[in-house]
């Protein structure tokens, strides 16, 4: 399904062009603006891309028949035919991928700079994302949101914030992978409990956030412990995880009509979590549950959504 805002669209890439649109953007973004590091065939191409977007989804937002705004979505399905997660490079996932169900990894967001203002595309992003939850029946998201720059000390506040607020339980906990950092990175910078609780100030620590840290925190997000330094891609980053069933209670009221309608759903009871809630509440069925996201992401827009159920019938696994 293709969710469209007046002359916006939001869905997966369904062709080797829009492919190599959504690689643009990204070298545009990560290379150019924040000056990631570039094999000579990418600054050829204009293109960044890895061995991890072979069988990833890209989902992209349109805005006259170009792409504005890309997520990257990789599933258990495709990660097993890639021998892992790009995630896993930074993180150890082995209590992650031992949940029944399907999960999937979140990477590469990034928004042309001029459609950043006012948050319609990354508001997109979130309603495509939702889209696909329902229909994969993601049980888990995760990812790695950055920070610009290779000293953690320089987001201190958000980070020790994120620490002594914000972890993941335990027996979902991912940890930072000290043996993979540059051998330039000093091991102690991994560390979230940058400065002692009683130095947070939670005003500042919210200032210092990314847009989608703060995002992923409207949604319930908790987060692994450690802070990744890719020296190479010139980022400090940190592992979030989203429980699908543990959304925002706003998010649960808008969905069901109760804001304790997951309380009693465990990860143990398998992928339909918040899934089945949705579907056997006051919203029947997966149309509507994306619709329901939709709208509730869409806020002041949503009298101008419209659904476009007929998918384009070609196979994208040729396109890739």
């Amino acid at each position: 399904m293709a969710i469209k805002v007046r002359d916006y669209e939001v869905r997966l890439t369904r062709t080797k062009e829009e492919r190599k649109q959504v690689r643009q953007l990204r070298y545009e973004v990560f290379c150019l603006e924040e000056n990631a590091s570039a094999t000579e065939e990418q600054k050829n191409l204009g293109e960044e891309y890895d061995s991890y977007d072979t069988y990833a989804d890209y989902m992209a937002v349109f805005h006259n028949n170009k792409i504005v705004g890309t997520y990257r979505i990789i599933d258990r399905e495709a990660a097993d035919k890639m021998g892992g997660f790009y995630t896993e490079h930074e993180f150890n996932l082995s209590k992650i991928k031992r949940v029944n169900g399907n999960i999937a990894e979140m990477s590469r967001a990034c928004v042309k700079q001029e459609y950043r203002e006012n948050g319609l595309v990354m508001r997109l992003l979130w309603a495509g994302l939702c889209e696909y939850v329902v229909k994969r029946k993601i049980v888990i998201l995760f990812g790695v949101p950055s920070f610009v720059g290779t000293n953690p000390a320089m987001s201190a506040q958000a980070i020790s914030y994120l620490y002594y607020n914000h972890l993941s339980p335990s027996h979902l906990r991912a940890t930072v992978l000290k043996e993979n950092l540059d051998s330039s990175v000093d091991p102690r910078m991994t560390q979230m409990n940058i400065l002692p609780r009683a130095f947070i100030d939670d005003e500042e620590a919210k200032k210092q956030m990314t847009p989608l840290i703060k995002g992923y925190l409207r949604l319930g997000a908790t987060f692994g412990r450690g802070v990744f330094i890719d020296k190479p891609f010139g980022t400090y980053d940190v592992f979030v995880m989203l429980q699908t069933k543990d959304v925002d209670k706003t998010y649960q009221k808008h969905f069901t009509g109760s804001e304790n309608a997951f309380d009693d759903l465990g990860i143990k009871e398998g992928p339909l979590h918040m899934l089945g809630k949705i579907i056997m509440s006051p919203i029947t069925g997966t149309a509507k549950a994306i619709k329901a996201f939709a709208e509730l992401f869409m806020r002041e827009d949503a009298d101008d959504i419209e659904y476009i159920d007929k998918e384009n019938e070609e196979s994208e696994a040729e396109e890739k």
